[in-house]
């Protein structure tokens, strides 16, 4: 699975929970408030199930999973891509 893949999946699941057409992939949702907090835990599953790795604790840092970017590069680690 390529980034650009990734990065498709990821906007579309977002998409769904931010009513924002034009969010950059580099652009930090929860700094600009666009979701909370306890969204975090449905980005983590999300990322575990879609993606079929495991989100270890190392892992549960905001910064991998702030943007379209983070989650893809964290995808792509994991998947050794």
């Amino acid at each position: 699975m390529t980034p650009e893949e990734i990065k498709t999946k990821v906007r579309a699941f977002l998409l769904k929970y931010i009513k924002k057409p034009d969010l950059q992939d580099d652009e930090d949702y929860f700094a600009s408030k666009l979701i909370n907090s306890l969204f975090a835990m449905q980005l983590v599953m999300f990322v575990e199930k879609e993606f079929k790795v495991k989100v270890e604790d190392k892992d549960l840092d905001i910064k991998n999973f702030n943007s379209i970017d983070s989650i893809s590069s964290l995808v792509t680690r994991k998947l050794g891509c």
